[in-house]
């Protein structure tokens, strides 16, 4: 993420501390002229104008990265309301503020702005068609993002797992201490994406933003590299945790129509990560070593 060398100060606001990519941003190996302000949302309500005006205000920031999203997929069908103002006035907030400050921003998104139809990876220039509340709302902050500030850069990415929080890795690792079987839907594909990669990412165009005006802006996808379904990374994850003495269990791979949720998920959540590559030199590694680098810190912790 660049040397470390005689430098000014770089503070960068970070919202969304508490979460999964949040956590990740806090433990990643930035240069020791970065000084990160993560506010709680006690600290910082991002639905108030005057108050994200006033924090940018009070000190000088070289940049923001919005981490934080209302994630909720199945409740937002209802409180739609509550998706909208935390996924799209919030990052307009943010995007008005930070354009009158002269500073870029970095939204984070998601694969739901897509409908999941179609065999091939999403690239970021396809149509876009959200299939629920969440993934719509996700899109009107991507749009408020782009058109409030130029100098932005929104990255999407889907299937985030890490040690923290509530994620699908976890949830399996918890049945399976129970559990002797599962069933999982195997008729949706993805990327499984480590949040402690997507920080690394988000940190690289961060800091290449701030120190060349010209950095490219606009959206980019990242996710860890190849594909699997739900099924397979459980698979994946039971081997990894067998290896190691955790929990397993069977996998029985159902479709997605005998797991029906309030909120309808895209098939195809693959996202292309041609354009990150290119236009800032990320190379993600394979999903396979993410997950066993996140299954190892967990069973790590429980043995410890």
């Amino acid at each position: 993420m660049g040397e470390d060398a005689p430098h000014d100060t770089w503070d960068i606001l970070v919202t969304g501390g508490a979460g999964q990519v949040g956590l990740e941003l806090a433990r990643a190996d930035w240069p020791s002229y970065v000084r990160l302000h993560m506010p709680t949302r006690d600290e910082l309500d991002l639905g108030d104008t005057d108050a994200v005006r006033a924090m940018l205000a009070a000190t000088p920031f070289k940049a923001v990265i919005n981490s934080g999203a209302y994630t909720a997929v199945d409740k937002a069908e209802t409180e739609v309301a509550a998706a909208f103002a935390a996924n799209a006035m919030g990052p307009a907030i943010l995007a008005e503020v930070t354009r009158a400050a002269g500073i870029p921003l970095v939204q984070v998104s998601t694969d739901y702005v897509f409908d999941g139809s179609g065999e091939q990876d999403y690239s970021e220039s396809d149509p876009v068609g959200p299939l629920g509340v969440y993934g719509a709302s996700k899109l009107a902050g991507e749009v408020a993002v782009r058109t409030g500030n130029p100098r932005s850069v929104v990255m999407r990415t889907a299937w985030v797992l890490s040690p923290h929080r509530a994620n699908f890795l976890k949830t399996m690792l918890r049945l399976a201490a129970d559990r002797p079987a599962l069933r999982v839907v195997d008729d949706q594909t993805g990327c499984p994406t480590s949040a402690r990669d997507i920080a690394g990412a988000l940190a690289d165009i961060t800091l290449r933003m701030i120190a060349d005006p010209e950095a490219p802006t606009g959206v980019y996808h990242f996710v860890n590299a190849g594909s699997t379904s739900w099924a397979g990374l459980a698979r994946e994850v039971f081997a990894l945790s067998k290896a190691r003495g955790g929990p397993e269990a069977q996998v029985e791979g159902i479709t997605t129509a005998e797991y029906p949720t309030p909120a309808r998920r895209p098939a195809n959540s693959r996202l292309s990560t041609f354009k990150i590559t290119r236009d800032y030199g990320i190379i993600p590694r394979p999903w396979q070593d993410a997950v066993a680098g996140i299954v190892a810190e967990l069973l790590q912790e429980t043995i410890t």
